[in-house]
């Protein structure tokens, strides 16, 4: 069901290297498709929504798509009493790591007289792309509008599909407590061209953040420069660093939660005890005939997945950090001391207790990652993704002494005439017929 490593084996490289490949042979028909949907929203606008949301989606959206606030609020009041808590619980949770984040000004003395410093501003209007086409996401609703608002962004604009018409009541709930302020039944390639261009109804946004499909991510791709993005989002992966100590069903089932997302959804385990892999394989083989999503289990682990045989803890770190992985558990007795060997992962789970599942849902941070290996020099999604930051320069007359002497040398050698006269202009006694 899932191959077996040895990072002993002389063919290990390779083996890795063929493990943490992604196939992209299909990335050039699906930027073709989501290139021509993109430009026939562009030039149809809310015609073009319409009838591709009704050939994707199967919804008729003749009457409009726009869900009011009216109908999120009555979705929420009509949840069951536990699960209203359980999103509230997980909603404060996430406002309150995310608030932690927010930075200050500030406007300090260089020591010749001017002040310099930063400004951080909230972007005015963002796009929010909530997945629904293979199941519902409430929790990435919380994962993305509450850092929007912690940030200070004025306007939140949603876009949601719902197939065949369904609108998941969880999905609106979650927007209601959100706070969004608009939302549309639109998703795919037209979501992102509607956001990024605006249409007659669904107006344009300055940036626009959430994972989704192929289709999604191929065209935040063509849609950057225009708008901002967050990150292409790729499958989701999973990588744990066992030594044995932690309840090898706890960790069997810690890789089915990420293979149970799709079939290109990656779940490696990597431990120095041949026994513990052992002991999670058989475990795996047992109870994946009970698991409902059974069949993409099966597909990813089979295709993607991988039990690694390490020499030591410490090379099962250097091998985790070759991988950098959206998900990184560190499974081990003692996860401090590995910690510092750690340098690349989207989000790191420390112990037994700290199973990935709780990072989805309720542990605070958002679990919009970085994937595909782009851990390596991306981040998670925080408010900083919804903030911008300005460069403070308050030159006066004595600093300008010093900063147009130096700025006017270094134009002159670059052969900016005009960026030397600038700044010489302002230093004291300055004639321009010397």
């Amino acid at each position: 069901m899932i191959r077996r490593l040895s990072s002993a084996s002389a063919t290990f490289e390779r083996e890795l290297e063929s493990l943490l490949a992604w196939d992209v042979s299909t990335d050039d028909a699906v930027t073709r498709a989501a290139g021509d949907i993109i430009a026939d929203v562009v030039q149809r606008g809310d015609a073009a929504l319409i009838e591709l949301t009704a050939r994707f989606d199967h919804t008729d959206l003749t009457a409009g798509f726009e869900i009011r606030a009216r109908e999120l609020r009555e979705a929420y009041d009509q949840l069951p009493v536990a699960d209203r808590d359980a999103l509230r619980s997980a909603a404060d949770r996430i406002q309150r790591y995310h608030e932690r984040q927010t930075g200050g000004d500030f406007l300090d003395d260089d020591g010749f007289g001017n002040r310099l410093g930063q400004r951080i501003t909230p972007l005015e209007r963002v796009g929010v792309y909530v997945p629904g086409g293979q199941a519902a996401y409430p929790s990435t609703v919380l994962m993305t509008v509450i850092p929007a608002r912690v940030a200070g962004v004025d306007e939140v604009i949603v876009t949601v599909p719902t197939p065949n018409g369904d609108k998941n009541r969880f999905v609106l709930a979650a927007l209601h407590l959100a706070g969004v302020d608009r939302v549309f039944t639109v998703g795919g390639a037209q979501a992102v061209a509607a956001l990024a261009f605006g249409t007659q109804t669904i107006p344009k946004v300055d940036k626009i953040v959430g994972p989704g499909g192929a289709f999604v991510a191929a065209a935040k791709r063509l849609v950057f420069g225009p708008v901002g993005i967050d990150v292409i989002a790729g499958p989701s992966e999973i990588c744990i660093v066992a030594d044995g100590s932690v309840d090898p069903e706890w960790t069997a089932m810690d890789l089915f939660s990420q293979a149970e997302h799709d079939a290109d959804a990656q779940a490696i385990l990597i431990s120095p005890d041949s026994d513990y892999l052992d002991s999670v394989e058989r475990l795996m083989a047992e109870q994946l005939p009970g698991m409902a999503r059974a069949s993409i289990i099966r597909s990813s682990l089979a295709d993607r997945g991988a039990l690694v045989q390490s020499r030591s803890l410490e090379e099962a770190c250097e091998i985790a950090n070759r991988v950098a992985p959206e998900h990184l558990q560190l499974a081990v007795d003692d996860p401090d001391a590995l910690l510092p060997l750690i340098r690349h992962a989207g989000a790191i789970f420390l112990g037994a207790y700290s199973a990935e599942a709780l990072g989805d849902y309720s542990a605070g941070p958002s679990h919009v990652l970085p994937t595909f290996g782009t851990a390596r020099y991306a981040s998670p999604l925080s408010v900083y993704d919804f903030q911008k930051r300005s460069s403070i320069i308050d030159v006066r007359r004595e600093g300008a002494e010093t900063l147009a002497r130096i700025a006017s040398t270094i134009a002159d050698q670059e052969g900016l005439e005009a960026h030397g006269e600038a700044a010489r202009r302002r230093l004291a006694g300055f004639d321009s017929n010397l």
